[in-house]
């Protein structure tokens, strides 16, 4: 068996873990069937603010509501309620990004 030269990994930095403080769905809360895409407000809670859609992780949604709200950001979007991405400030070519690419 080859030796591996993978050191061991540190632990981790930051607040720990702590299992009694668990995330709910808001919409397993609140009892809702189906997320709608007419609702703005609700969907704004679940996109970052460079427009983004934020992981369950982040959220604490469950899995069929983080899908739906997937979607119905989808279908805002394509409605014109909701915007694709933000403008950004300052967007010259003076800082990183994909300067001299093509």
């Amino acid at each position: 068996m080859p030796k591996s030269n993978a050191k061991p990994r540190a632990p981790k930095k930051g607040r720990p873990i702590d299992p009694s403080r668990r995330r709910y769905c808001s919409f397993c809360k609140e009892k809702v069937d189906q997320v709608d895409y007419k609702d703005v407000t609700a969907l704004r809670r679940f996109v970052s603010d460079r427009g983004k859609i934020k992981t369950r992780r982040v959220t604490g949604a469950c899995r069929r509501h983080q899908r739906q709200v997937a979607v119905a950001i989808k279908r805002a979007r394509e409605m014109a309620l909701l915007p694709y991405t933000t403008s950004v400030a300052g967007g010259d070519d003076k800082r990183g990004g994909r300067r001299g690419r093509g």
